[in-house]
């Protein structure tokens, strides 16, 4: 019979919170492991943040949404990152500014706003949130030169790289994926397809010709 491979502990995905106080062990069982499904909406936007999620398992897709119904993924959480969203709105005690849904069944600590305070106090955990908060902006800063400056088909081209030559993928997908609608999306796969670079079914992309996808994708940054 196989056996479950047993989860981190917290402290060794997340050092810092040997030295917090209160404790782990003080603030238990308010703050104890929670297991939650694919697709668990975690928090939305425009609402307080009802605390902070440690991802012990798992992985977190943090997106946000514009009025017309798209959405632009910022950024994924996995074991031993944080959420920026998060810091930010209990550092500014403002709303959400994103939405976070876990894409894969995920075991996480959901650490209160009064906790989280008091953990600032402790040097360590400050600097450790810091050190995280800076890494995350310099992601969303590429991010940000990704989809000001960077054409589309690129972009296009890059995601649908590294995946497999058969796609189970939707055109919806790959457009929120690149925060687009899916007409362009489509529209885009099309003339890949009239170039011979892919095949296009229902909910299904064919990779005929890796090569030249990335060759269109090469002027993107490493």
């Amino acid at each position: 019979m196989t056996q479950t491979p047993a989860l981190p502990t917290p402290t060794t995905l997340y050092p810092a919170l040997a030295q917090v106080q209160p404790s782990l062990a003080d603030v238990h069982p308010a703050i104890a492991p929670i297991s939650v499904p694919a697709g668990t909406v975690l928090f939305t936007e425009n609402t307080p943040c009802q605390g902070f999620p440690l991802v012990l398992d798992g992985e977190i897709k943090v997106s946000r949404s514009s009025g017309d119904g798209r959405s632009l993924e910022l950024y994924r959480v996995v074991p031993g990152e944080l959420c920026l969203v998060s810091s930010a709105c209990l550092f500014r005690t403002q709303p959400l500014s994103a939405h976070g849904v876990t894409t894969k069944a995920s075991t996480l600590l959901l650490i209160s706003p009064d906790v989280f305070n008091r953990w600032l106090e402790t040097p360590a955990f400050r600097n450790e949130v810091l050190g995280l908060f800076a890494e995350r902006m310099a992601d969303l800063t590429c991010l940000i030169d990704a989809v000001a400056f960077q054409r589309l088909d690129q972009r296009l081209a890059a995601a649908l790289l590294g995946r497999g030559q058969n796609l189970a993928l939707t055109h919806q997908a790959l457009a929120d994926e690149l925060g687009t609608v899916r007409e362009i999306i489509s529209r885009l796969l099309r003339r890949f397809e009239r170039e011979g670079w892919v095949e296009l079914a229902r909910e299904r992309i064919h990779i005929r010709d890796s090569a030249a996808l990335r060759a269109m994708a090469a002027a993107l940054p490493a």
